[in-house]
C-alpha cells in the first residue's frame, strides 16, 4: 500500500543490504534522463527545450522561428504534455527565445512555474506587446489580455540566486550576449544540466562577457549558431563597420542597418555616436535609429546600469548618461521623413522580414551609390539570408521585383559564442555529455566533429539532435539510503531480508520503520483490517487445508467448532498487518 501527500512518495519494499553501517547503498536501475528539442534541433530559431529526469521536467525557452508565420512558427509542443512541464526558464528576451510565451502560458495546460531575470522581464513585456501577432494577418494565436495575464505568472529570478521547485535546484548565471542574458543550471538529484541560451564570453562596450559556472554541469546545452567560426577582435570589427558606413556616405548614398530592436543595436549606437563625435565632416549627417519600442526599452537600460561593465558604469558614476547619444537621432514620421540626402538608418526587424527596415531596402536597394551593412546573423528563410546568394533581384512585400544593385557588406556583430569561446567553455566545464542546439545543421554537426577531436569520446560525447528527436543519457542508479529511526539502532545481519518503508522526497532517500513514520515526517501510517464474508457448504477441514496452503493455520477457533457441529456453510476470515494472517 502507498500514500502520497505533501510531495512525500511513500512504498514499503524489501531490500536484501549488506551489514556494513552507517547508509546503506541500493541498486535500483539506471536513472535515464531525456533531451528533448522541440525547437532550435539543427536549427536557429524556436528555441525550446525539454529535460525529463526522475519525475521532473524543465523546459528551457519558449521561443518563436523568424523566418516562419503563424502556428508554424511555434515550437513543436504537441510532442510533450504541457500539463507536466513542472518549471519554464526563459534566458533573454529575444523573440525566438520568447516569442510563444503567451501561447505556452495561456493557450496550453501549462501550470508550471516560470522564471526569468529582471531586464528580460521588463524588455519582454514591452517586445510581446509590439508583436502580439506572429508574421502578418496569418491568424491571432493570442490577444492583450492572454498577454497581460501571461506576464502576471512570470516570476524573477537573480544571477546565483538558488531556487527550488518540486525537487529541482536551480539558479542562473550572466550569459553576456544581451541585458538580462541568463545561463541557467538546473540539478535533480545530483545530476547538473547547464542551459546556455545565447551566450557570448567577449566582453564589449557595455556587456560584460559570460561567467564560467562554478558547479561543473553533468549535462552541458550549448549554442551552436557559428559552427567553427572564430569571430574577428572587436577592434577590428569596429573599425571594419564604420569604414563601410563611411565610405558609403562619401559616394552621396544611404546606408541602412537592419537590426533587432533591442540587443546589438545598443552596442552599435555607441560605436556610431562616438565615430560621429570623432569626424566632424560627419556631423550634418543623420544618424537615424528607427525603433520607436526601443525608445521606451532605453528607459530599461538606464535603470539597469549596475548589470553592465564598467565602461557603462564609470561613465554614470562621472555624471554622464552612457544613453543619452549626441548624434543619434529618432526617425521622423513617414510625411515628415526626406531620404534626399546620404544618412544612415539602423532600422528593425534585423533579419528584414517585415517592418521598416524591410521597406527602406526595397526603396534603396536599386541605387548603386547606397549600402546595406548587415551586423547580425541571419536565419534561413529571411530576406536577409537569402542575400547572402547575391541576387540580382528580390520580391517586393507587394509582389513587384526590384534590383538589387546596392552593395552588401557583412560585419557581424551577434554577440554569440564562436568556435573558440565554445571550446574554451567546453574545457573549463568539463561536461560528459554535450547536446548542441540553436545552429544549422552542418555548421553544427561540423562543430560537433571539430571538438569531439580534442576529446576523449570516454570523457566527452558531443550531440546534435534534430527537432522532436530525443537523447536518452544513462547514469548511475546507485542511491544512498538515509536509514534512520529504530531501525537504525541495530546493524541487520548480513543477507537478512530488511521490511521498512522507504522515503523518497525531493529525490533523497530515507529509510526507516513503519513504526517512525510520524515521528519523521508530518506523514501516518494507516492499518487495514479486511474481515470478508463467504458461503462455505463443504466441511470446515477443506476449508482449512485449502487456507493451509498459503497461510500458516492455528488451532480450530470456537465458531469453526459451532458451525461443523450445526452441519451447515459458515463463513468467516480475518487478515491484518504486518507477515500474514489466518
Amino acid at each position: 500500500l502507498a500514500y502520497a501527500a505533501r510531495r512525500h512518495t511513500m512504498s514499503s519494499t524489501t531490500h536484501t543490504v549488506a551489514a556494513s553501517g552507517g547508509p546503506q547503498e541500493v541498486r535500483l536501475g539506471e536513472d535515464v534522463m531525456t533531451v528533448l528539442p522541440l525547437g532550435s534541433g539543427c536549427e536557429v530559431g524556436r528555441s525550446a527545450v525539454v529535460v525529463k529526469f526522475k519525475g521532473s521536467t524543465v523546459m528551457f525557452d519558449c521561443g518563436v522561428h523568424p523566418g516562419r508565420t503563424g502556428y508554424d512558427a511555434l515550437p513543436f509542443f504537441d510532442e510533450i504534455d504541457p500539463t507536466e512541464v513542472d518549471l519554464l526558464l526563459v534566458t533573454h528576451f529575444h523573440m525566438d527565445h520568447c516569442g510563444a510565451l503567451p501561447f505556452f502560458l495561456q493557450k496550453t495546460g501549462f501550470g508550471g512555474r516560470t522564471f526569468m531575470t529582471h531586464p528580460t522581464k521588463a524588455v519582454c513585456k514591452l517586445l510581446l506587446h509590439d508583436s502580439v501577432k506572429i508574421g502578418h494577418d496569418d491568424g491571432r494565436m493570442w490577444d492583450e489580455a492572454d498577454l497581460v495575464a501571461a506576464m502576471d505568472r512570470i516570476e524573477l529570478i537573480n544571477y546565483h540566486q538558488v531556487l527550488s521547485h518540486k525537487g529541482i535546484r536551480f539558479w542562473c548565471y550572466n550569459a553576456g550576449h544581451v541585458l538580462g542574458a541568463a545561463m541557467f543550471m538546473i540539478e535533480v538529484g545530483g545530476v547538473r544540466v547547464l542551459y546556455t541560451g545565447d551566450f557570448s564570453r567577449q566582453p564589449d562596450r557595455h556587456l560584460l562577457g559570460a561567467e564560467t559556472p562554478t558547479d561543473p554541469p553533468h549535462v552541458l546545452i550549448v549554442e551552436s549558431t557559428y559552427g567553427v567560426m572564430s569571430h574577428e577582435p572587436r577592434e577590428l570589427r569596429e573599425l571594419r563597420f564604420t569604414a563601410a558606413v563611411h565610405a558609403i556616405l562619401q559616394r552621396g548614398g544611404k546606408c541602412l542597418i537592419p537590426v533587432f530592436a533591442l540587443g546589438r543595436s545598443q552596442e552599435l549606437l555607441l560605436i556610431l555616436d562616438a565615430y560621429w563625435r570623432d569626424h566632424p565632416e560627419l556631423h550634418k549627417v543623420p544618424l537615424y535609429y528607427a525603433s520607436g519600442i526601443a525608445k521606451r526599452c532605453m528607459r530599461i537600460y538606464q535603470t539597469y546600469i549596475n548589470m553592465m561593465n564598467e565602461n557603462i558604469r564609470d561613465a554614470h558614476a562621472t555624471g554622464r548618461n552612457p544613453w543619452e547619444f549626441e548624434f543619434v537621432r529618432n526617425l521622423p514620421s513617414s510625411a515628415q521623413f526626406n531620404d534626399s540626402q546620404p544618412m544612415v538608418v539602423m532600422a528593425s526587424p534585423g533579419m528584414l522580414q517585415q517592418g521598416l527596415s524591410r521597406e527602406l531596402f526595397e526603396l534603396w536597394c536599386s541605387d548603386r551609390r547606397n549600402g546595406l551593412v548587415m551586423p547580425g546573423y541571419s536565419v534561413v528563410g529571411t530576406l536577409a539570408n537569402h542575400l547572402l546568394s547575391e541576387p540580382k533581384e528580390i520580391q517586393t512585400s507587394g509582389g513587384d521585383w526590384v534590383a538589387v544593385n546596392l552593395t552588401i557588406t557583412y560585419v557581424s556583430f551577434s554577440a554569440h559564442s564562436d568556435f573558440t569561446q565554445t571550446s574554451e567553455f567546453i574545457s573549463a566545464t568539463r561536461p560528459r555529455h554535450v547536446i548542441h542546439v540553436h545552429g544549422g545543421e552542418e555548421e553544427m554537426k561540423r562543430l560537433a566533429r571539430a571538438l569531439a577531436k580534442q576529446y576523449n569520446p570516454k570523457e566527452v560525447e558531443f550531440l546534435t539532435p534534430q527537432n522532436c528527436q530525443p537523447v536518452q543519457l544513462r547514469f548511475p542508479g546507485e542511491k544512498i539510503a538515509r536509514v534512520v529511526g529504530s531501525l537504525a539502532e541495530e546493524e541487520p545481519s548480513d543477507g537478512a531480508p530488511l521490511e521498512a518503508l522507504l522515503l523518497l522526497k525531493e529525490n533523497k532517500y530515507t529509510l526507516l520503520a513503519p513504526a517512525d513514520l510520524h515521528t519523521a515526517t508530518d506523514l501516518a501510517t494507516t492499518r487495514l483490517l479486511q474481515r470478508p464474508r463467504f458461503r462455505f457448504e463443504r466441511p470446515p477441514a477443506a476449508l482449512l487445508s485449502a487456507v493451509g496452503r498459503i497461510f500458516e493455520v492455528g488451532p480450530p477457533q470456537p465458531a469453526l467448532l459451532l458451525a461443523e457441529e450445526g452441519g451447515g456453510g459458515g463463513g468467516g476470515g480475518g487478515g491484518g498487518g504486518g507477515g500474514g494472517g489466518g
